[in-house]
Formats: structure tokens, C-alpha cells, sequence
């Protein structure tokens, strides 16, 4: 089945100016980074490219064609230059408050496509810069890519077009804990976390929000026995669903950090190779910080370890017991964040074995 990029042009191929109206060339300005990735998509992928734009007015005595087209053909053939073409422009020239059903974000200049079965609408996207391109995606049923949300860029896009997205979701249910996790490894940091352990919850936030992952996480154990099951199965829920999200690793960095916190110095480093394998270099004089046992801090790295399949190398020094542990948390987030990164114009194994 056909996929299809339905891509914004104002705000998101060229920049949008303040009176909204591109009617002449000394304020046309392309987008950043639109053309290496764009131009990349367009030849990596099966996607086809229809435009579909709201020109407010377009025809009427205040945006008449004449100052239209002129430009609207120049971008056209900059960026046929460079390899992207469209399989179709739509163009609506409706004001808002005309209601006009062809006015994004109603689907009416897109019918014949969300009606079609050779087309795969919920594999498609829509490529925007406003929340109502957001809201247009929702009604075609389609998925949506919005530059500047949160960190969105060409970049980013032309990377989760290219390879894909890259979430995971593990359900673990056993007698002593009922366990859900998801995790989008490009996500922006949004955690839910509930285990019924504050502390716990606190460092597992520290993963999501320190390396760039969104991350829920939603544990019931038995901690009416005592809080052993319920760390231990959410590590290993958590690496599986680490490691699935991962998918063939290609193009990932592979390896990732230390950090200070105060009095602290913590050393995170690892390796997706796909050998589990667990140093750990940290003495707590405490016994419990907050409900959390130190003697399950050791256990929780060394499930994660085995379930993700990663070398996990962990050394902290310090007086502070919080912070010590906290440190680590955080330098783990930092570490992974650098390993999962990916480069897609280099998207390949990182190994000299050929497999991972």
C-alpha cells in the first residue's frame, strides 16, 4: 500500500513572515535544513509528496494571484533542483472564516486519498509547523511530524521517516507484580512513572528526563512483602522494552558518560553489543534512601543489564548517598542517550562482526 507525506508550506518548506502572505521574493526564505532531508526522504523512501497549503484569500484584491504564483513557481523549481518534486499541489484559498470544507484542518482537498485502499492512511503523515496541521492529521487519521514541537526539526524528521520510529511497549504480569512500560527512545522526556516507591519513581524519571526518552512506567508489586519483586521485575521489563525499541541498531552509536552531582562523581558507561555484563563500583552506607533498599541498587542495574543485553560499567565515589545514587541514574540517561543515538547517513551496523 501507497504512503503519503502531506506537507505544510508555509512555516514548515519556507519560512512563514509576520503578515503570513509570501507575495514577493524578498521575503521568501527557506526553511532550515529542508532540503538535505527533504531531498533525502524523497529518494530513501516510497513516500509520496502532496502538498497541501491555505493561502488565505488567494485570488481576492488583497492577495491577488499575480503575486502568487511567481514565487510559489520559484520554490517549486529551487526544490525540483534538489530532487524534491510533489505528486500533487493543493492549494485552498478559503479565509477561516469561509468554513470551507477544503480548508485544513478539514479534509476536503483530501478525500479521494483517505477514501482510497490502495493508500496506507495510517501509515502516513502529516509534515506541519501549527496546531492545526496537528488537528488535520487526527482527521485524515494519520500520524503528524510538527517542526519546532518540542525539539522537532528536518533533522529529526528525516530520521524517524527514514528508519522509524522507535517505541517499544512490554506488559510483564507475574504472581507478585503487574508491569507496563513504554518507552519512545526519541521522545522529549515526558515520564509517568508509579512503581508505589517515591524514591524509585524519582530515579527512573532521571532516565526519561536526562536522556531525552519519553518513559511510562507502571508497576503494582507485592510491596506489602517488601520492595524486592517489584524492583527487580520493573529492570527487567525496562531493559526488555529498552532492547525492542532498539530494533536492529543500525546507525546507533552504540557506546555512551560521567557526571558530577555535587560531592559525587558517577561513571556510566555501556555498550549495546549484546553481551550482558555488569560492573558495579558503589558502596552505600545506608540502608534504605527513601523506601528504596541500596542492597536492590545493584540488583535493579544488573536485570537491566541482562534483559536490555548491554555492558553496564558503573563507578561512583562520593559522601552523599542521594546524591551518589542519583548521579549514577542521571549518568545512566546521559549514556543511553548518547548510545541510541543515530545517524542515517551512516546507517550502519556498528560492528565488525556483522551482527549485534
Amino acid at each position: 500500500m501507497k504512503r503519503i507525506l502531506f506537507i505544510d508550506r508555509d512555516g514548515t518548506l519556507i519560512e512563514e513572515p509576520a503578515d503570513e502572505q509570501i507575495d514577493a521574493f524578498e521575503k521568501l526564505k527557506f526553511t532550515k535544513g529542508v532540503f538535505r532531508n527533504l531531498g533525502f526522504i524523497r529518494q530513501h523512501t516510497d513516500f509520496e509528496f502532496v502538498m497541501v497549503s491555505n493561502q488565505d484569500g488567494l485570488g481576492t484584491e488583497s492577495f491577488p494571484e499575480n503575486t502568487f504564483w511567481p514565487v510559489h513557481n520559484f520554490i517549486l523549481q529551487t526544490l525540483e533542483g534538489e530532487g524534491i518534486t510533489f505528486d500533487e499541489i493543493l492549494i485552498d484559498p478559503h479565509f477561516p472564516e469561509d468554513n470551507a470544507p477544503t480548508r485544513k484542518p478539514n479534509t476536503g482537498l483530501v478525500e479521494k486519498y483517505i477514501n482510497n485502499p490502495e493508500y496506507d492512511i495510517a501509515g502516513s503523515y502529516v509534515i506541519g509547523d501549527r496546531e492545526t496541521d496537528r488537528t488535520f492529521a487526527r482527521n485524515i487519521g494519520c500520524k503528524s511530524l510538527i517542526l519546532n514541537d518540542e525539539g522537532m526539526s528536518w533533522d529529526k524528521i528525516c530520521e524517524l521517516l527514514f528508519a522509524g520510529e522507535r517505541i517499544a511497549e512490554v506488559s510483564r504480569k507475574t504472581k507478585e507484580t503487574d508491569i507496563y512500560i513504554k518507552v519512545n527512545l526519541d521522545g522529549t522526556g515526558k515520564c509517568d512513572i508509579s512503581t508505589g516507591l517515591g524514591f524509585f519513581d524519582h530515579m527512573l524519571e532521571q532516565i526519561g528526563k536526562h536522556g531525552m526518552m519519553d518513559l511510562t512506567i507502571h508497576t503494582k508489586g507485592d510491596l506489602e512483602v517488601d520492595e524486592h519483586h517489584t524492583i527487580e521485575d520493573t529492570a527487567i521489563a525496562l531493559g526488555e522494552c529498552i532492547l525492542q525499541a532498539l530494533g536492529n541498531k543500525r546507525g546507533i552509536e552504540r557506546y555512551g558518560y560521567c557526571l558530577p552531582m555535587d560531592d559525587c562523581l558517577c561513571s556510566v558507561a555501556l555498550d549495546f553489543g549484546g553481551r550482558p555484563w555488569l560492573v558495579w563500583d558503589a558502596e552505600f552506607k545506608r540502608e534504605k534512601i527513601g523506601e528504596m533498599p541500596t542492597e536492590m541498587f545493584l540488583h535493579f542495574f544488573k536485570s537491566l543489564s541482562d534483559a536490555a543485553k548491554m555492558n553496564l560499567n558503573i563507578k561512583a565515589e562520593g559522601q552523599n548517598e542521594h546524591h551518589k545514587i542519583e548521579g549514577i541514574f542521571k549518568a545512566l540517561a546521559r549514556s543511553l542517550k548518547m548510545a541510541v543515538k543515530r545517524d542515517i547517513y551512516h546507517y550502519e551496523l556498528p560492528s565488525t562482526k556483522g551482527m549485534l
